[in-house]
């Protein structure tokens, strides 16, 4: 069988940029679709800069000057390279379904290798993607485990192994509260050990959330020490790989009916857009710094000291920074 040339249609990239974003506006939330115009108005600047201004001329060649000139230009690790030629790459791969570039033109996008331990420690949920995706777990998983979990993870920040050791008898409701206590002999710990020990504050629509999942979806298991987990299998307290693999689940695209190219091409187990725990936990510390609470109370809710949360997990923008600080200085 002979294959047909596909015929392309002349077309500036501006125009297809908006197209492009149309088309995601039908399909996918807000916060991806403002990546998206991030990630490619900065291929329409490389565009106007080298005189590009019809999408048929586009050839493999430009795409690696357009990979080196976006490198080049800004001060930008590997992580976030590889975040912009994979939404470069989502683009490029729609323009060629227009016919607005050849077809296949998307697979010379040169996309940078990543470890998994650059990946992960450059990770954050971001407050914006977090709403959303506990927007949808309230209307159409509300009071599931999946909603509990993450509703529990970013609401308190809390690490995985606290999620782990909490159990029924931890949770207050009425003073809307958690107790995380730090039993070694029994099989949970904090990473902090007895210094990790604290209350932690939820707030009442949290409270609501656990209440119905205790009274409705938890599994009244015992774990090996008879205790009672809040977290629960069929087999007694969920495990730190479970806790991890529903995070994953619960912030890929695809789990909210968002298209996501790499999932459906290769039928990959773990999402390359789903974020780990450790990710949830920097975006949680990053979100309420963000909204003005002092360093002090997020050091003491979520146990880690000045030091390590301003070299670890303070995700804030120094411009984001600078307009906080002007917000105190316009009161003076």
């Amino acid at each position: 069988m002979v294959s047909r040339e596909v015929r392309l249609e002349p077309i500036d990239p501006r125009t297809a940029q908006q197209l492009f974003l149309d088309h995601k506006e039908t399909e996918c939330t807000e916060s991806t679709v403002r990546n998206h115009r991030y990630h490619t108005t900065k291929f329409v600047e490389w565009c106007e800069e080298n005189d590009v201004d019809n999408l048929n001329e586009l050839t493999g060649r430009d795409l690696q000057a357009l990979r080196l000139w976006r490198k080049e230009s800004g001060d930008i690790n590997l992580m976030t390279l590889n975040n912009y030629m994979c939404s470069l790459r989502v683009f490029i791969k729609w323009c060629g379904s227009i016919e607005a570039v050849p077809e296949n033109l998307y697979d010379k996008v040169m996309v940078p290798r990543v470890s998994p331990d650059d990946q992960q420690a450059d990770e954050t949920l971001d407050a914006e993607t977090a709403k959303e995706i506990l927007a949808y777990l309230s209307t159409f998983h509300y009071a599931s485990v999946e909603h509990a979990m993450l509703g529990l993870l970013w609401e308190s920040g809390m690490r995985i192994g606290a999620a782990h050791g909490l159990d029924v008898d931890d949770v207050d409701l009425a003073e809307e509260q958690l107790q995380l206590v730090h039993r070694p002999s029994e099989g949970t710990t904090l990473k902090n050990g007895s210094g990790g020990e604290r209350p932690i504050a939820i707030t009442s629509d949290f409270a609501d959330v656990l209440d119905a999942y205790i009274e409705r979806i938890r599994k009244d298991v015992p774990d090996d020490h008879g205790r009672d987990p809040l977290f629960t299998t069929s087999h007694g307290r969920m495990s730190r790989a479970s806790i991890r693999r529903i995070v994953y689940k619960v912030t890929s695209p695809c789990f909210r009916n968002e298209p996501c190219p790499d999932c459906t091409e290769t039928l990959s187990a773990q999402c390359p857009e789903a974020v780990n725990p450790h990710a949830v936990r920097r975006g949680s510390i990053t979100h309420y710094l963000t909204q003005d609470i002092p360093v002090e109370v997020v050091s003491d809710r979520m146990n880690v000291s000045r030091d390590v949360l301003d070299k670890h997990y303070d995700q804030r923008t120094e411009q984001v920074k600078l307009e906080q600080r002007r917000g105190y200085l316009e009161n003076i």
